[in-house]
C-alpha cells in the first residue's frame, strides 16, 4: 500500500509551484524588456526558455506563460489577430461552444447580464414600450430570460425594440453576425408572444452613431446598454481638437436623454502606450483569468481549452502584439470611467441595497468560493481572490439638456 504523502512534502510541492509561477512570470516580463529593446537575441533565448517551461495543457501559470508566448513577444502579431478574428466571423472557430462555457463557470457576464435586468425592469414599470440600444454584441444571450419573463407581465408584455450597435465584422457580409442574432431573438420572441422588432446599426466608429440615427420615438423608455465593449473604443484624439472617442461616445448618450444607461467595465490598466508597462499589467489581470480557469474546469476539459486559447488568448494578443489602431484591447479602471461619465454631462445613479444582495447571493449559490462581489462609489463590483476585475454602474443624463430626438 502507498505511503500517503506528508504534510511538509505538500508544502514543499507547493512552494515549487509557487516558484515556477513566479520564475514564468519572471521570464517573461525580462522578455517583453528585450523585446521593447530591440534585443532580439536575448528575447529570443528568453522565448525559448519560456516555451520550454510552459503548456496549453498544464496548471494555470504554465498555461498563462504559453498563452503570452504565442501572442507573438518577438515579431507582428496584427496579421495573426486578424486572421483569428476573421476565421471566428467565418465559422473557423467554435466560438459559442466556449462561450457558453465561459459563461458558465465564470460569474462577471452573467452577473451584468442580471444586473442590466434588473435596471432595465425598474425602468420600464408600469410602461408599455421599451427601446434598448444596445452596444457591442453578446450573440443575443442576455436577452432571452428578459423576454422570457415580459411574456407573463401584468397588464401584457411590452412592445420591445432592440437597436444593436456592432463593429463590421471582415468579409464579404459585415453584418452577418448580428443580423442572425436579430433573427434568432426575433423568433423567439414571436414565440413568446412579445412584440418585437430589432435593428442593427454596423458602424466602425461608434462616436458618430448619436441620437438622430436612432429614431427615438417620445413614448418610449430609452434604454442605453454599454456592457463590457466600451473599453475597445480608440482612447486617443483622432480629429483636430483631440477629443477622444470614449469622451464622444458617452456625450452622444448623454445627448439621447436615456432613462438609464447601463454601464459595465472590465477594471483594468492595460492601455499604457508602454509596451512592458502594458505587457506587465496584462499579465497581472490575465493572470486572475487563467487562476479562474484553473479552479472551475478540469485542465484536460476541451471547452477550456478553446477558452483559453480563442477568447484570452485573443484578448493577450491584441493587446501585446497589436500597435495603434490595430490595438482594441484598450481597457481603464472603473474610477477612470467614472471621470469620463461626470465630465460627459452623465450622472451617477444610487446602487440598490436589494440588488446587491440578491446578485451577492446569487454569486455565492452559483459559482467558485472565490469569486468576490463588492460595492465602491456606487460601483457593483466584482472580482476573484479579492481582485477586482469588472464594475457595474447605472446613469442618467443631467436634467439641464434637452433630450434630443429625431425629426
Amino acid at each position: 500500500m502507498a505511503a500517503r504523502p506528508t504534510g511538509k512534502r505538500s508544502k514543499r510541492k507547493s512552494a515549487a509551484q509557487t516558484n515556477e509561477a513566479v520564475d514564468l512570470r519572471t521570464l517573461l516580463t525580462h522578455c517583453a524588456e528585450a523585446v521593447s529593446t530591440g534585443d532580439r537575441r536575448s528575447a529570443a533565448e528568453l522565448l525559448r526558455q519560456i516555451r520550454q517551461r510552459s503548456s496549453p495543457r498544464g496548471d494555470a501559470s504554465q498555461r498563462l506563460a504559453h498563452c503570452f508566448a504565442e501572442a507573438r513577444l518577438v515579431g507582428t502579431g496584427a496579421q495573426v489577430h486578424r486572421s483569428l478574428v476573421a476565421r471566428r466571423a467565418s465559422g473557423g472557430v467554435d466560438f459559442l461552444r466556449p462561450y457558453k462555457h465561459y459563461l458558465e463557470v465564470c460569474s462577471f457576464k452573467m452577473i451584468a447580464f442580471k444586473f442590466a435586468h434588473i435596471a432595465i425592469c425598474k425602468a420600464i414599470t408600469g410602461r408599455k414600450k421599451v427601446h434598448i440600444v444596445d452596444y457591442g454584441d453578446h450573440h443575443g444571450f442576455h436577452w432571452p430570460p428578459l423576454l422570457e419573463a415580459w411574456k407573463d407581465r401584468d397588464g401584457g408584455p411590452p412592445e420591445v425594440r432592440i437597436t444593436s450597435i456592432d463593429s463590421p465584422q471582415p468579409g464579404f457580409r459585415p453584418a452577418a453576425r448580428i443580423e442572425e442574432t436579430g433573427r434568432r431573438l426575433s423568433d423567439f420572441a414571436c414565440r413568446r408572444g412579445v412584440p418585437f422588432r430589432f435593428r442593427s446599426v454596423v458602424a466602425s466608429k461608434w462616436e458618430m452613431v448619436c441620437a438622430d440615427d436612432l429614431d427615438i420615438e417620445p413614448d418610449e423608455v430609452l434604454i442605453v446598454n454599454g456592457l463590457f465593449h466600451f473599453g475597445k473604443l480608440m482612447d486617443e484624439g483622432v480629429d483636430i481638437d483631440n477629443t477622444s472617442p470614449r469622451d464622444m461616445v458617452l456625450r452622444n448618450i448623454q445627448k439621447m436623454r436615456p432613462d438609464v444607461f447601463i454601464l459595465c467595465v472590465e477594471n483594468s490598466s492595460y492601455n499604457a502606450p508602454f509596451f512592458v508597462t502594458r505587457f506587465r499589467e496584462a499579465l497581472y489581470y490575465y493572470s486572475a483569468m487563467f487562476d479562474i480557469m484553473d479552479a472551475t474546469t478540469p485542465r484536460d476539459n476541451e471547452e477550456r481549452l478553446l477558452v483559453e486559447q480563442d477568447i484570452l488568448g485573443c484578448c493577450v494578443l491584441n493587446a501585446i502584439a497589436c500597435e495603434g489602431s490595430e490595438r482594441v484591447e484598450r481597457p481603464e479602471t472603473y474610477k477612470q470611467w467614472q471621470v469620463r461619465g461626470h465630465r460627459a454631462g452623465l450622472k451617477q445613479l444610487p446602487l440598490n441595497p436589494n440588488t446587491v444582495k440578491y446578485l451577492s447571493k446569487k454569486v455565492k449559490d452559483g459559482y467558485h468560493k472565490d469569486f468576490v462581489v463588492d460595492v465602491d462609489q456606487q460601483w457593483l463590483l466584482q472580482g476573484w481572490k479579492g481582485r477586482i476585475l469588472y464594475a457595474m454602474s447605472t446613469w442618467v443624463a443631467d436634467d439641464s439638456c434637452p433630450r434630443v430626438m429625431s425629426s
